[in-house]
């Protein structure tokens, strides 16, 4: 069982800048799919961005293509969520995942974001809240 301690996130301003890591209590193969979602209230859980070792594809949602980075350091077997430029709609809880899966699945590669079928694990949830 793999767990998945997050830190980072909080308030910032529209424009800012935030950082969320993420790391794994145990050993997490560095080809394994490693990504961030999140959810508003009322809303379903969507992928962020996502990284799959089997291939090196990222995947990222439209929405945050070109404002949001996902990187790994895998001595440390800690992804982390670089967020440039935060906008209001930005506003969710976010989720730090991984899965056992190396390369996308069918839906990722299909929606052109990460999917949740691709999750096998979750970690808490930070809330990131962008005021305008």
């Amino acid at each position: 069982q793999v767990q998945l301690v997050e830190s980072g996130g909080g308030s910032v301003q529209a424009g800012g800048t935030l950082l969320l890591s993420c790391a794994a209590s145990t050993y997490t193969s560095t080809s394994n799919c490693k990504g961030w979602f999140r959810q508003s209230p009322g809303k379903e859980r969507e992928g962020v961005a996502a990284i799959y070792g089997g291939d090196g594809t990222t995947y990222y949602a439209d929405s945050v293509k070109g404002r949001f980075t996902i990187s790994q350091d895998n001595a440390k077997s800690t992804i982390y969520l670089q967020m440039n430029s935060l906008k209001p709609e930005d506003t969710a809880m976010y989720y730090c995942a991984a899965g056992n899966r190396e390369y996308p699945s069918y839906f990722t590669q299909l929606a052109g974001t990460p999917a949740v079928a691709d999750v096998d694990y979750w970690g808490q949830g930070n809330q990131v809240t962008v005021s305008s």
